[in-house]
């Protein structure tokens, strides 16, 4: 229990103290324990190159709660404004409590600065995502009068169980099943030659499902992309690209992409994996999902784990994971509630928004 009024500050990411990153790091471990038992802990230094080197496109502000009489952080959160000119109605927010700090209003008070940034940058929506593992989350979002608009699952494949005669399967059938295709790979950086037409690969994720999301279509420059690897780059995340192409007309079909850290050598984390809607039926899903594993065996034998997450409506992709042993590991859900309508939850509870 609190003893004296907590103390709320004002973080910039990009140039807190070492001290503040060390207070920010005990706090963000505990969090993600609760989140990710098996996982080890975020080293320090990571931490600190993960705030640093925030890509200049994404606007984060930043609350850290501490103890009156204490440096610890109980409480944090944070509110994110892509500046890419889509989604502009769009606040992204995460707000994270100690597990014995909860119930005590920490969250609300940190709730009205996020809702106030948002109203102040004219985001007329917020959202952000909950885990099964932290049922208060939920809870908390549900008292706002939040609507959830996407169920996701992160899914994962324990290679020690993976189906190699299956792999094997695909990669033999893909060149049949998509006559005039060919597949290739880039172990780090986009090739700048190929950036632009890379950019508007990165578009068939807008493919994917997003149920009852009220977002748009998200479109990524060149620039930003490689703001984007920068970033990885000072974090020391490794990305590996398999695409998939027309050998005559080069144009682009598909891709998937993987994130792996030296800090936690078992687990590779999928990112995207997307073939656009006229190149599909062809087995070409199947085809970069087979080589990108084949790949990971062969030059990453440390992995153990591969993480991906999957809008539970996304029943091709789950169809394909599936059958390549992935199992669910912890539910997710994205909320969506109107700013004004949290502004009005804050004033019925007394709080002051800045």
């Amino acid at each position: 229990m609190l003893t004296a009024s907590p103390v709320i500050e004002s973080l910039n990411p990009k140039t807190a103290s070492d001290q503040e990153y060390a207070a920010l790091n005990r706090f963000g471990n505990i969090l993600r324990a609760e989140r990710l038992p098996n996982d080890p802990p975020m080293p320090l230094e990571e931490e600190i190159q993960r705030g640093r080197n925030i890509p200049p496109f994404v606007d984060v502000k930043f609350w850290a709660t501490r103890r009156a009489d204490s440096a610890e952080i109980i409480a944090t959160a944070l509110t994110a404004i892509l500046r890419t000119g889509d989604n502009e109605h769009v606040a992204q927010f995460e707000i994270e409590v100690l597990p014995e700090m909860r119930r005590q209003g920490l969250g609300r008070q940190l709730l009205a600065r996020v809702a106030g940034t948002a109203k102040q940058e004219g985001r007329r929506l917020m959202i952000t995502d909950t885990s099964e593992r932290i049922p208060a989350g939920e809870a908390f979002m549900r008292r706002l009068g939040a609507a959830m608009g996407l169920a996701t699952h992160v899914n994962q494949l324990d290679l020690a169980e993976l189906n190699h005669d299956l792999v094997r399967l695909w990669l033999e059938q893909a060149p049949q099943r998509a006559p005039g295709f060919e597949i290739g790979f880039w172990p780090g950086a986009y090739p700048e030659e190929d950036l632009q037409a890379i950019a508007e690969l990165n578009d068939v994720m807008n493919t994917a499902p997003r149920d009852r999301l009220e977002v748009d279509d998200m479109h990524f420059t060149p620039e930003q992309l490689r703001q984007m690897e920068q970033a990885n780059a000072q974090r020391g995340v490794e990305r590996w690209t398999m695409y998939t192409r027309e050998t005559q007309s080069r144009a682009f079909a598909g891709f998937t992409d993987v994130y792996w850290h030296p800090n936690r050598p078992q687990i590779l984390n999928q990112g995207n994996t997307g073939v656009f809607p006229r190149y599909r039926s062809k087995g070409l899903g199947r085809w970069l999902k087979a080589a990108m594993i084949e790949k990971v065996l062969r030059d990453r034998p440390e992995v153990r784990y591969i993480r991906t997450g999957n809008a539970d409506s996304n029943e091709p992709m789950l169809k394909i994971n599936t059958n390549l042993g992935f199992k669910p590991y912890q539910s997710q859900c994205v909320w969506q509630v109107e700013t004004d309508k949290v502004l009005d939850y804050l004033r019925q509870a007394g709080e002051t928004v800045e």
